[in-house]
């Protein structure tokens, strides 16, 4: 059994520890928001925050994270739409097919509580998920709007 502070509640998953995480959310607890991309930590899509660190969820082992604070798409605001970020988003249309956007909105978020107004090289650098569409100027325009609203994402 493995307990888990996912979004300000707490969860008991009866999994391995060893575990990933991504599969604990997804299959054992139902936050599906948190996607499944390759399997290896490199693209991004299953991006959540561990101690307010944006980490790619599909090789941290569950049992490792236990006493830590997580916090998935699903937490980011009651309605999906009242973090700045995910507001940005939404007006600037950045979605194509969308499948990647869960996990660079949490890398997004990240970034501009440690760097609230970055710069496009800025932006680039910490922005190092894959999005197969190819929409990363949208995504730096919505992390410029985001920062430029005033509010704390």
């Amino acid at each position: 059994m493995v307990a888990l502070e996912i979004n300000g509640k707490t969860y008991h998953a009866d999994v391995d520890p060893r575990t990933p995480l991504l599969w604990v959310l997804r299959d054992t607890l139902g936050l599906t928001g948190t996607k499944y991309g390759c399997g290896i930590a490199q693209c991004g899509a299953c991006t959540v925050h561990i101690d307010g660190v944006a980490t790619r969820s599909c090789q941290v082992p569950a049992g490792s994270v236990s006493a830590a604070q997580i916090v998935t798409i699903e937490g980011l605001s009651s309605d999906g739409l009242s973090n700045p970020v995910q507001d940005a988003w939404l007006r600037l249309d950045v979605p194509q097919c969308g499948y990647c956007q869960s996990g660079q909105i949490m890398a997004a978020v990240a970034l501009l509580r440690s760097n609230p107004t970055p710069t496009d090289a800025d932006i680039d650098t910490a922005m190092t998920n894959i999005c197969r569409c190819g929409t990363y100027q949208r995504i730096r325009e919505a992390i410029h709007a985001a920062a430029m609203s005033g509010r704390k994402a």
